[in-house]
């Protein structure tokens, strides 16, 4: 997809109309709303959309059910999402992989971010980090670098594949750190959670949503973040800004809608959500699991979130010579 075809989307295009029966007649919701995600049920973005879904149905007095379809690199979720019935019922809980650098990495999509979502909601900043294991003798970051260039191409990263947003990540730190560490992909972050437990690899760059328990429980250890500060809750963990200047690589979740949903679902969705994640107790409990609720956004601030992430991502995929395939 174009630069300009999203940016079609995101500034003018993002309008959703309902039927005038719909908004007269209609009191949403009158049944379950469905949340599809690209993520399996366990992985980071599932428990914060299932804490999240479980305040929203009381507050809105119906369920919300999660609908796991993961694989593809989201586009089966994706795809799942955007062939939906765009009735106001079923939503996407989408990653910043499937918003954005998938329209930048592949030249042919199973869908159409332009003309298949509309912006609902923004959910949280999802920060990732590099780990090693708890018995690994790498301390910080400075000590993974010097190890990496001493290790004569011995040295290796676990991630999720060089079209992933943990592989990027891990390409940019390589290029910026002059690290020169092998980049290993793995399925997802369990597989190379485990295979950096088992040896298998040095280091692993992966969100912090999937591993923050590992690191509690004493198995992993978090030696960086990639976020542009210090994360809460994780002060104690250097931002590799500290040590590369600027590096602010973090993901997150936000909720979009098949074209075509009624306005009216959208503008309740939205407020809802915000109000719930102004909520101490709960932006608390999301930040246990590992990303962080910002600032509440309108739809319009959503819209606006996406344009800035895509010229992000754009001049990022340039330095890291990643082309769409």
């Amino acid at each position: 997809m174009e630069r300009r075809q999203f940016i079609e989307m995101v500034a003018v295009g993002a309008v959703s109309v309902g039927t005038p029966a719909w908004a007269q007649n209609s009191v949403w919701p009158d049944k379950a709303i469905k949340f599809i995600l690209s993520q399996p049920a366990g992985s980071g973005p599932d428990n914060v959309a299932r804490l999240l879904g479980d305040r929203l149905g009381t507050a809105l007095g119906q369920p919300v059910v999660i609908d796991n379809k993961p694989g593809g690199q989201n586009v089966i979720g994706a795809q799942a999402a955007a062939r939906s019935a765009p009735d106001g019922y079923t939503f996407y809980f989408a990653t910043t992989a499937a918003l954005i650098t998938n329209t930048l990495l592949f030249k042919q999509l199973a869908y159409d971010v332009q003309k298949d979502f509309v912006p609902v909601a923004f959910i949280a900043r999802s920060p990732f980090a590099i780990l090693v294991d708890a018995n690994s003798p790498i301390q910080s970051i400075d000590d993974l670098i010097a190890k990496s260039k001493a290790s004569n191409g011995q040295f290796s990263i676990g991630n999720e594949g060089p079209r992933t947003f943990s592989g990027m990540i891990a390409r940019l730190f390589n290029a910026r750190s002059k690290a020169a560490a092998n980049l290993v992909p793995y399925a997802n972050v369990g597989v190379g959670s485990q295979n950096l437990m088992g040896g298998h690899v040095d280091a692993l760059v992966a969100d912090l949503a999937s591993t923050a328990q590992l690191a509690k429980q004493g198995k992993l250890r978090v030696i960086a973040t990639t976020a542009a500060k210090r994360v809460p809750g994780w002060e104690n963990v250097p931002a590799l800004s500290e040590k590369l200047g600027v590096f602010d690589m973090v993901g997150w979740f936000a909720i979009v809608a098949p074209r075509g949903t009624p306005a009216q679902a959208i503008t309740k969705l939205n407020r809802e959500v915000n109000v719930l994640l102004a909520d101490k107790e709960l932006s608390g409990r999301i930040a246990s699991i590992g990303p962080l609720t910002d600032a509440t956004m309108s739809e319009e601030d959503v819209r606006k979130f996406l344009l800035a992430e895509l010229a992000r991502w754009t001049e990022v995929t340039k330095e890291i010579g990643v082309l769409p395939e």
